[in-house]
């Protein structure tokens, strides 16, 4: 059998078992698989994506996403967010409380005196899945976060759907309506190594960013409300740069994140449309990885706060910036900064999001 008739006799999205939980809900897993053989492994608890593979410059398909060695793990820890859907709010809101029209609202305190990625969030959800048809390699994902959950006003029913193209770019997109006027910042947080071995960090990635401003934070990691200029800072990757080549310099903001932990403000604006925003190249490997999107701004999180307990995926444990995060989204508080870009969400409307993650080899 030739090797094109072996990729044509691929299904392209299938179902599995993955693992159950204590009250005997079913976990399912979803393999995506396009015509050139890469995979994309999706589990249903928090839409987390458990592998996406991608090919080195000898064409070799390897894993280079974190992820953990066991199913209980996702089910009752993964307090590193690995390869989930994040939301109601993405990020953090200052001291868990924010204000709409008069009212305020009180939210769990998950991250010091913040409520950081939706206190028990969506990555803590059973998601339905459904394939997509019509010959799209892709999944259909559904949550509906009920008025009231964690704090947040409004049933928000939340569709986010991942395809894998024949380009070897997986999508992802979001779509999100409520009953009752609320906030909304959905992201996706898998944490990247392109070397494909987990056991090294990410500093000789070259990070390229469209960003020429960052949100400075305080203490607690909630931005000041200052957008700092990039250039003649350790922020600057406007020009691809190594993640290591700055991280340890002297520098305020970087001590404050313990790295990179900081929102990127992309220099075209915040109604700039589906676009190219930055890229990542691991040269051992070859690896290049192109990231789109339609969101202002961008969370480079450096993977500074990974501690060396859960092991990794090829045999060693998952030290501190053994991956790296770019989580497309809108700014962190927003709803607490009116300055910021709004993340207000009323009925009627629709909250509707794109991103993608490229690969290829250079």
């Amino acid at each position: 059998m030739t090797s094109q008739n072996k990729i044509n006799t691929i299904v392209p999205v299938v179902k599995s078992d993955y693992a159950t939980m204590q009250d005997g809900q079913k976990i399912e897993m979803y393999t995506l698989t396009n015509s050139n053989g890469m995979i994309a492994e999706v589990i249903t608890m928090g839409g987390d994506i458990i592998k996406l593979t991608a090919p080195d410059k000898n064409g070799t398909f390897k894993d280079v996403v974190l992820g953990y060695t066991s199913p209980e793990l996702y089910l009752n820890e993964n307090p590193y967010f690995f390869g989930a859907i994040i939301g109601r709010y993405g990020n953090r809101i200052a001291n868990g409380r924010f204000s709409l029209d008069g009212k305020e609202y009180s939210l769990p305190v998950n991250n010091g005196p913040n409520t950081l990625h939706g206190g028990k969030g969506f990555d803590k959800r059973v998601w339905q899945a459904e394939p997509l048809g019509n010959q799209t390699v892709g999944l259909q994902l559904t949550y509906t976060a009920k008025d009231g959950e964690e704090g947040f006003p409004g049933n928000l029913k939340v569709t986010v759907t991942y395809i894998l193209t024949d380009d070897n770019t997986l999508e992802v997109s979001y779509e999100a309506h409520t009953d009752k006027k609320t906030v909304v910042n959905l992201t996706q947080h898998s944490y990247f190594n392109l070397s494909a071995d987990f056991d090294t960090t990410i500093t000789d990635h070259e990070v390229m960013l469209k960003a020429d401003k960052f949100l400075p934070v305080g203490e607690s990691q909630i931005p000041t409300g200052e957008l700092c200029a990039v250039a003649g800072t350790p922020f600057d990757f406007t020009t691809p740069k190594e993640v290591g080549k700055d991280i340890d310099a002297d520098d305020e903001q970087l001590k404050k994140g313990h790295g990179y932990d900081h929102c990127f403000v992309f220099s075209d604006g915040a109604n700039a449309g589906y676009r190219e925003v930055g890229s990542v190249y691991h040269k051992g490997s070859g690896r290049f990885m192109q990231l789109f999107t339609d969101q202002p701004s961008v969370q480079f999180y450096s993977g500074n706060f990974l501690d060396g307990k859960a092991d990794s995926k090829t045999g060693g444990k998952y030290e501190k910036r053994s991956g790296l995060c770019l989580e497309t989204q809108h700014y962190p508080d927003a709803p607490n900064q009116p300055e910021f870009p709004s993340t207000v969400l009323n009925p009627g409307e629709k909250y509707s999001t794109k991103t993608a993650y490229k690969f290829s080899v250079k």
